[in-house]
Formats: structure tokens, sequence, C-alpha cells
């Protein structure tokens, strides 16, 4: 078994987290990928702290081990689904599209392990030294928010720069990709693509099919113009978007209302025309739908069968 200082301290089986993926990420799903050994995440997405108080205690029906909640800074809300998990005490808190140093103190106080999502080096060192237990270095493959760093070049340069440990996100499905990470001085990895096909998942069917279908050129970014830049499948809307970020003649105001629902739409309604789907470029490797379970003790052993078969590369 890969030994990780995640599965030590968080007590993990194995060190995959699954990421949190606004209206894909529920209680469900992230307490099935826990029972399976990895690490479940809750997405807060954009709502209330009443929803992330409900999910938070649903998975804890659902589940005896550790999970974590995602927390997007952005968030209109985020001031009180902070003070929520300060409350709750989830193992994990990740966060991103933001600096979380304003509510460390209170979730450091809880015992919570804060785990931020880091586009660059400078971004790890700042919540370092805010007391972050670990950082995901999530390189542009990934699909969501993306940066411009890929994750082969950031994962390194990250555990260089800083001394807590550092789990590679973006582009990576299988254990090749786990292994490669763990090569690249990672301690574990997180995924989001991967766990659409989840059985467990809870999006429309719709959206996993267009996962499985994925070729390796089928995802596109959209949003650069915004300064927040998306990955997603190309789709009937990602067409219609890229026509209209590059007319001079659309405002950033009607890009604002254009984007607004895509996301609920592909997620669940499963709305081929007027959905955005979310997914990185490791759609591609990503071959059916099947049991959270199956997905992370592959992904390991896989990776574990690869690491101990390095040395056949050297003579």
């Amino acid at each position: 078994m890969i030994a990780s200082v995640l599965c030590e301290t968080l007590g993990l089986r194995y060190p995959v987290f699954q990421g949190g993926m606004a209206w894909v990420s529920d209680a469900t799903l992230a307490a099935a990928v826990s029972n399976a050994g990895g690490l479940g995440i809750i997405s807060a997405m954009n709502l209330n702290a009443d929803y992330l108080r409900g999910q938070i205690r649903t998975c804890r029906e659902l589940t005896d081990k550790p999970f974590g909640v995602n927390i997007m800074l952005m968030s209109p809300h985020v001031k009180e689904v902070a003070q929520v998990c300060a409350e709750e005490k989830p193992a994990v808190v990740t966060t991103g599209a933001g600096l979380p140093n304003a509510f460390m103190k209170d979730w450091l106080a809880a015992g919570i392990k804060v785990i931020p999502v880091v586009p660059s080096t400078a971004v790890a060192k700042l919540v370092e030294r805010a007391g972050a237990f670990a950082v995901i270095a999530e390189g542009g493959e990934s699909g969501g928010h993306v940066g411009d760093i890929s994750t082969m070049a950031l994962v390194p340069q990250v555990t260089d720069a800083v001394k807590i440990p550092v789990l590679a996100a973006g582009g990576i499905a299988d254990g090749r990709g786990m292994a490669a990470a763990f090569m690249l001085g990672a301690v574990g990895v997180q995924c989001g693509t991967v766990f659409l096909c989840a059985n467990e998942c809870t999006v429309h069917e719709n959206y996993k099919l267009k996962v499985v279908a994925a070729k390796d050129i089928d995802t596109v970014v959209t949003g650069k113009r915004l300064g927040h830049a998306v990955r997603s499948l190309r789709t009937s809307f990602t067409r219609r978007y890229l026509d209209r970020e590059y007319d001079p003649q659309t405002t950033g105001d009607e890009l604002e209302a254009l984007g607004v629902g895509a996301l609920r739409k592909a997620a669940m309604e499963g709305d081929v025309e007027n959905g955005c789907f979310l997914a990185g470029q490791a759609a591609a490797l990503v071959k059916g739908i099947r049991p959270a379970a199956d997905i992370v003790k592959t992904m390991c052993d896989e990776a574990e069968a690869l690491l101990r078969g390095a040395a056949k590369w050297v003579k």
C-alpha cells in the first residue's frame, strides 16, 4: 500500500481526494468515496448555510469515515458557510477561488485540517504561513475554474516552495496519473472528472454519458475575458459562449448573464443544448460508469504497481 502522510494524519486508506464540484459533490458522493477509503468532499457551492449544514449531517449518517467540505471563497454566503464548518467540524476544509486566511483561525481552532487549492507557488506560500496543513496544486488540465500552469510544471515547483504536504490535481484519472504525481513530489491526488462517472454521483445521466464519450480534444476553456476561466466539454452552449466572448459588441454583463445557471442545467437537468458540462482534460481517460470504491481502489492499485516497477527503467 502507498505510504502517505495524508493516510496517517487523516485516517484514510488511500491518498485520494474527491474534488469539491458544484452541483456534483453532495453528501451521497462524498460518503461513497470516504467509505471507499479516500476523502469524500461536499461542495458548499454558492448556496447558504442551511444547505451545507444539512449536507454535512446527511454525510455523517452515511459514513463514519473522515470527509471534507469545499468552500468557494467567491460565494456570496462564504462567511456563513465558513462558520458552519467551524461549528460542524468536518475533518478537512478545502478552498478555492481566493485566499482563506480570514477564516483560518476559526477552522484551525476547531481542529479542522485546512487544505487550499492553489494555482501558483506564491499562493501556496501565503496559505502555508497562515497555517494550512497541506495544499492542492491544481494544474490547468482540470475541469471548472482553471489557471494557466500545467500540473506537470506546477506540482514540483510547489513541492519545492513549501514544507507542508502537496497533493496534485488536474488531468489525473487513473493510476498512471497518480504514480506520476508521486514522482513529482506529491503525497496524494485530488480527482474530479473521474468521480462524475461514479455510480453514486447524482448528476444527470446525460452528464455522465458526455464524459464517457469525450475524446482528448473535447474540452474547451471559456471565460478568460471575464478573468475567471473555466474548462468544460465542448457543447452547443460553449460554442455560443465563445462566439459572444470574442465579439467586441458583447458586454461583460451580457457574458455573465449568459453563463448564469448553465452548470445547474447540465448537472440537474442534463440539458445538452444550454448546459455547461464542466470536466477536465482527463475526461477521455474515463471509460465507463462504475462504483466509487472501484475508482479509488483501481487507481491506487495501478499506481502502486507502477511505482514498484519504476526501477525497471534504470540500468
